[in-house]
């Protein structure tokens, strides 16, 4: 266990640092912001399911009312400028837009 109740928590190593739990769950959690951060390489998520819980969903303007059911099930992850996740109704091209109402809240 490793814990830092009241400052910053730092592990580092010049040939990398590595977390195993062979027979159980990691799990990570913080109060603010949690960073995972590669400087030169790449972050590798390698697993069956991936879940990102409580993205918000934008806004999507459909040309035509019929082009998607009025219950939506499908929908696309898209990236804002900034960083931001959301989720787009899937359509038949992409209905990711860089003016999403996600995007241009701050």
């Amino acid at each position: 266990r490793l814990e830092s109740p009241t400052r910053t928590l730092t592990m580092e190593a010049p040939k990398g640092v590595q977390i195993s739990a062979d027979a159980g769950d990691f799990k990570a959690t913080c109060r603010k912001e949690l960073q995972l951060q590669s400087t030169e390489g790449e972050i590798f998520l390698n697993a069956n399911i991936i879940r990102l819980g409580n993205l918000p969903q934008g806004s999507f303007s459909a040309s035509s009312p019929s082009s998607m059911s009025p219950q939506q099930t499908v929908y696309e992850l898209c990236v804002c400028s900034n960083g931001k996740l959301y989720l787009s109704p899937a359509g038949a091209g992409s209905t990711c837009q860089s003016s999403s109402n996600v995007c241009l809240w701050s």
